[in-house]
């Protein structure tokens, strides 16, 4: 903090005043599994086809660096989001699965519990549930992120740390066994489960919504294709406070679609996180205190702009394509189109208008055969006695459908993937990954840096003395 204090007497400009002055609000962007090929995909895809130049979007305006994402050595190169959102959470490298502690599971303090004891607001928004890996590293301390129920537990159990938290979870905090929600509400909090009713939130209680039984549908999918966006708008007015706040936002479902090798619910979740980032600007205009930084807990799935080489298009003269005017067509998931093809009996006229683009006679040929090798899956299962069903690991009931649409759109993109093209069987990978940033301090995370660094950074901008870290 002393360092900074010098920096801030020779500030001769309004502009060189609000990168040297300490901010107010800090909030924190993970786009978790968004490496750079995501962000660069979302470029092409946001691209306005009728003019000859390829637009800038929010993430080129406002990129400063790249961040390393290696966890502990006990788990080699490649993270997970539970050890990466602890490095970030906390400055601590740590291994995989791990939330909140290190590598001997002592509890380590995060960036939002100092903000929170420093006298601070404190918020979380993310499109998963709330308990799940990213938003617990910030919240809870266990040795597991797939303890869920103890995760959730925690919120209440050890002291409450957020005055705001947004996302999904009913299946883990209305229970059987506990009533989390019921438990909040007599904290004092104010508790809502429509999106609507988020612009009715009361300034004087702290708020909790739940808005799905686990994540969020998918933003194709969901009543609201902009729901994070909607979300950060709603929180940021709340936690306005004399002190400040600092608050984690997620887009959470961008690694989702990279573990399912799904481009265009990948570019729908982008296109979330990116809306949510253009509001962000407007809203440091007015709030120029208030600093924001991007970045991801690691690269998801292998993605690559094109896949394969060859003349697909004779208006076209390259044998490298990537034809993301394919997505920017769709109205619904690839996950949504299985189900509903699975369920009904669909024409290729019919699927043609579904999806919003075209598919040929061989592509439904191999869609119904998918639906009929599901079908057979199906029944296998259902043959099982209860005990066999309990060890069985039946895929959805549209699984083989849904590899079967993501494989056409694949092929109609020229997406590519550098692992299996099955449900949720693709891996993280161990590239750097892009930080952006704005607003005052921002020039503090240009360059190169270790995902520890992005922490420690905030908790100096926080005020904590290094001695304590």
């Amino acid at each position: 903090m002393k360092k900074l204090l010098p920096a801030l007497l020779l500030c001769l400009s309004p502009i060189a005043c609000a990168q040297t002055s300490i901010p107010k609000n800090i909030i924190m962007i993970i786009g978790d599994g968004m490496g750079p090929a995501y962000t660069s995909a979302y470029r092409y895809y946001n691209d306005d086809p009728n003019t000859p130049e390829i637009e800038q979007t929010v993430f080129d305006r406002h990129l400063v660096g790249h961040s390393s994402t290696y966890p502990a050595s006990i788990s080699g190169y490649i993270t997970d989001s539970a050890a990466a959102a602890t490095a970030l959470a906390t400055g601590v490298k740590t291994y995989n699965n791990a939330i909140g502690v290190d590598v001997n599971k002592m509890p380590v303090e995060t960036v939002l519990e100092w903000a929170k004891k420093s006298g601070k607001k404190t918020g979380v928004v993310v499109t998963s549930h709330v308990n799940h890996a990213t938003p617990a590293s910030y919240l809870s301390h266990n040795e597991s992120r797939t303890n869920y129920n103890q995760i959730a537990d925690s919120y209440i159990n050890d002291g409450i740390k957020a005055d705001l938290i947004l996302g999904g979870g009913w299946e883990f905090f209305i229970r059987k066994d506990r009533n989390l929600v019921a438990e909040f509400k007599e904290a004092g909090f104010h508790y809502i489960d429509r999106y609507d009713d988020l612009t009715s939130l009361p300034k004087n209680k702290p708020v909790l919504g739940l808005f799905a039984d686990r994540g969020l549908p998918w933003a194709q999918d969901d009543t609201n294709n902009h729901r994070l966006s909607a979300m950060t708008k709603a929180a940021v007015h709340h936690l306005e406070d004399e002190n400040g706040y600092f608050m984690l936002i997620e887009a959470s479902q961008i690694d989702w679609a990279g573990h399912n090798n799904d481009i265009a619910s990948a570019m729908s979740e982008m296109d979330d996180l990116a809306k949510t980032l253009e509001y962000l600007e407007h809203y440091v205009e007015h709030n120029p205190d208030t600093l924001v930084i991007v970045t991801a807990d690691h690269s998801t799935g292998g993605f690559s702009i094109g896949k394969k080489t060859g003349y697909h298009n004779k208006e076209i003269k390259s044998k490298y394509l990537w034809q993301p005017h394919i997505l920017r067509s769709m109205t619904m998931s690839p996950e949504a189109f299985a189900t509903k093809f699975t369920n009904e009996k669909i024409s290729l006229e019919q699927a043609n208008d579904l999806l919003n683009f075209s598919i040929s006679p061989n592509d439904m040929t191999m869609l119904t055969n998918a639906k009929e090798e599901d079908q057979k899956l199906v029944k296998q299962f259902e043959a099982l006695s209860p005990k066999e069903q309990k060890r069985s690991s039946r895929h959805k009931h549209y699984h083989t459908v849904l590899v079967a649409i993501k494989e056409i759109i694949d092929h109609k993109t020229n997406t590519g993937w550098g692992s299996h093209p099955n449900l949720y069987l693709a891996t993280h990978t161990a590239i750097d990954v892009p930080v952006f940033s704005f607003g005052p301090q921002s020039k503090q995370f240009a360059g190169f840096q270790d995902n520890t660094e992005i922490a420690n950074k905030i908790f100096t901008l926080l005020g904590k003395p290094k001695a304590e870290k």
